[in-house]
């Protein structure tokens, strides 16, 4: 499938359809990212037939012709009359009047409102574009709050701020206060997830992507409470991730495996003795052989000299920017996490379908390859296994570094960057990444 499809209508109206309404459909294939919709018509005329119209002046509209969208399931996404020539839609953004949508396949309709239309009739010209998906590398933020908790931000500011620091997406995370996603600003080139950190006595977890996650309230005083809400937003479609385990004042008590969860975030804020430890139990997790994707946010509230928007950054190769792809990305593991929106990159893959997070046959493929760019003179690059964890580059310059790794045996394996911030400060971790699975037969 080419990465858009172009569709031309021209369509005719007599005067005895003015007053109406009318509906032009047209196919969209699965995979749709966006559709934007331009069209022309005549809409003046002129007072004076002069070849050059140097001499004529502008008539009233003689024919005015309005515009709305209908999604295939008789949803309609938006109407503008005839004050805008061209409108879009996806996800992530859309064009004032019309509503942010994820793009479903189906036969959609373009609205046609014929509300004034010249005695000699008028032509109109329409032209769809239907751009699809394609993986691309987006970074972004997945832990954040304002004002509506114990931030100082408004969510329009996070969303500036972080177009201003780079970024591609945030999650807006209020302790216990849900969003509904049409109460998200709109911002261009900043995706903005919806989301809620459940913050209780016992642990803090982040609840992604849906509007309600839970019922009631989110005090809870059993397991049996916590685990009906746990469930519940499950059950919605919520992304579940387990905050910052070790954190002092707000460790995870409960048992892990007593809760439904998709990610654990190894990564919160700057790295610290508790991010080490996260990273520890994670790494012990993918040792016992489970297959739990990390996530990582800055728990933004406010600038500090260590605390800022990005830091770290959750970089993923989505198939769009669209909150549910870039959610449905994470929960797949395709993903990997710097200290900020400057880091080092990473390409990892066996193969072009093969990527972070996805599995392979150890028999049948034993090997990977991945690329680090942006790498500073001093850089220690890792690979980490279920086994060990063997340096395999120290960067001697900046630059970019490239290898293949072939696995002894069946198992994980993930690349970390360590970096010494500081003089003579111990290196910590500048990039960590998900792992890519080696399963036996």
């Amino acid at each position: 499938m080419d990465a858009a499809d172009i569709i031309l209508f021209e369509k005719e109206f007599d005067h005895d359809h003015e007053g109406a309404y009318y509906t032009i459909p047209f196919h969209v294939d699965p995979n749709a990212e966006s559709i934007r919709i331009k069209y022309d018509y005549q809409r003046f005329g002129f007072d004076q037939d002069f070849e050059d119209h140097s001499e004529a002046t502008l008539e009233p509209e003689i024919n005015i012709i309005d515009l709305g969208l209908i999604a295939p399931d008789g949803e309609q996404i938006g109407a503008s009359g005839s004050n805008k020539t061209e409108i879009y839609v996806s996800e992530a953004m859309a064009t004032p009047g019309y509503t942010p949508c994820i793009i479903q396949p189906g036969e959609w309709e373009i609205l046609v409102g014929a509300y004034k239309i010249h005695p000699n009739g008028v032509k109109v010209f329409y032209e769809v574009t239907i751009a699809y998906k394609q993986r691309r590398l987006l970074k972004g933020d997945l832990h954040t709050h304002t004002f509506a908790s114990d931030g100082v931000h408004s969510m329009e500011e996070l969303a500036w701020k972080a177009k201003r620091h780079g970024l591609d997406f945030i999650a807006i995370t209020d302790h216990n206060q849900m969003i509904s996603r049409a109460a998200l600003p709109q911002v261009e080139g900043i995706t903005l997830i919806p989301g809620v950190e459940w913050t209780h006595y016992q642990g803090h977890a982040n609840f992604l992507g849906v509007d309600k996650p839970f019922d009631g309230c989110f005090a809870t005083n059993t397991l049996e409470e916590t685990q009906k809400i746990f469930k519940t937003a499950h059950d919605r479609g919520a992304l579940i991730a387990v905050n910052h385990p070790f954190e002092g004042g707000s460790e995870f008590k409960y048992d892990l495996q007593s809760l439904p969860f998709d990610c654990l975030e190894i990564w919160n804020g700057p790295m610290r003795e508790s991010n080490l430890k996260a990273v520890g139990l994670w790494q012990a997790l993918l040792s016992s052989g489970k297959k739990i994707p990390a996530c990582a946010g800055s728990d933004y509230h406010r600038d500090t000299p260590f605390i800022f928007l990005g830091g770290p950054t959750t970089c993923v190769f989505a198939d769009s920017n669209g909150a549910s792809d870039i959610l449905a990305t994470l929960k797949a593991g395709h993903a990997y996490f710097i200290f900020a929106p400057n880091g080092p990159e990473l390409e990892m893959k066996v193969n072009e379908d093969i990527i972070l997070g996805d599995s392979v046959k150890w028999s049948e493929h034993d090997w990977f390859e991945f690329e680090l760019t942006n790498l500073l003179a001093g850089d220690k690059v890792r690979v980490v296994t279920g086994q060990d964890s063997q340096v395999v580059w120290d960067a001697l310059t900046n630059g970019s570094f490239k290898m293949t790794y072939t696995m002894e045996k069946p198992g994980f394996a993930r690349v970390e960057v360590l970096r010494a911030f500081l003089p003579g400060v111990p290196l910590l971790p500048a990039l960590i990444s998900n792992p890519i699975y080696f399963d036996p037969d």
